[in-house]
């Protein structure tokens, strides 16, 4: 019984020397080259996918070219929440920057400084008027924004306990500040992800 308990402790021991002396590989992904899908859950394939539809339809949107046409500007946004109502933890803050940067780059639509950059922004020109007087910024003439951008990111998923299916949905809308009207609004729902879980035999 001892000898018995001796080698299952050396086994163990064994195991955990290799495991520690194990290497590290890493490989590098170019940046428009999608990832492997390693643990099923969100990644940057899913953020990738997303924004491509999204933000292609709101650029293409006729109620966003019809605000255009008649106000004769750009229409100017500010990001509001979009909220993570999905099973895990997903970054959203990812997602509505990336609409931000790739929709001023194009060109359609103007982005104004959320509410956090603003409060940064009004400090300093407070600062600005007590300290640089000749050449502070004026309090007062900021640039309000037409429309909100908001959104949500959920999950359905189903399982059995040893495969799961996992569907993302992604909603975005742009609202109108001063009615409240929504004046684009779409979704993705097509990522669905099949995750079989095998058993480890040692």
């Amino acid at each position: 019984m001892k000898t018995k308990l001796l080698l299952a402790n050396l086994l163990f021991a064994a195991s955990l020397f290799l495991l520690s002396c194990g290497t590290t590989s890493v490989t590098r992904y170019e940046a428009n080259e999608s990832v492997k899908d390693l643990s099923g859950y969100w990644n940057d394939n899913d953020v990738n996918q997303v924004c491509t539809t999204l933000i292609d339809s709101c650029i293409k949107s006729k109620r966003v070219a019809n605000f255009k046409n008649t106000i004769g500007r750009t229409p100017v946004v500010i990001l509001g929440t979009i909220r993570n109502k999905s099973s895990e933890h997903i970054d959203t803050s990812i997602l509505s920057k990336r609409f931000q940067n790739v929709i001023i780059n194009d060109g359609t639509l103007e982005f104004v400084a959320d509410s956090k950059q603003r409060e940064e922004l009004r400090a300093e020109k407070y600062d600005q008027a007590e300290n640089a007087y000749e050449t502070a910024k004026s309090i007062g003439n900021e640039l309000a924004a037409d429309f909100m951008l908001q959104g949500t990111v959920t999950t359905i998923v189903d399982s059995d306990g040893k495969q799961q299916v996992r569907t993302y949905q992604v909603d975005m809308q742009l609202i109108d500040l001063e009615t409240n009207k929504i004046i684009w609004s779409d979704q993705n729902n097509d990522i669905r992800k099949y995750i079989k879980k095998s058993s480890v035999k040692f």
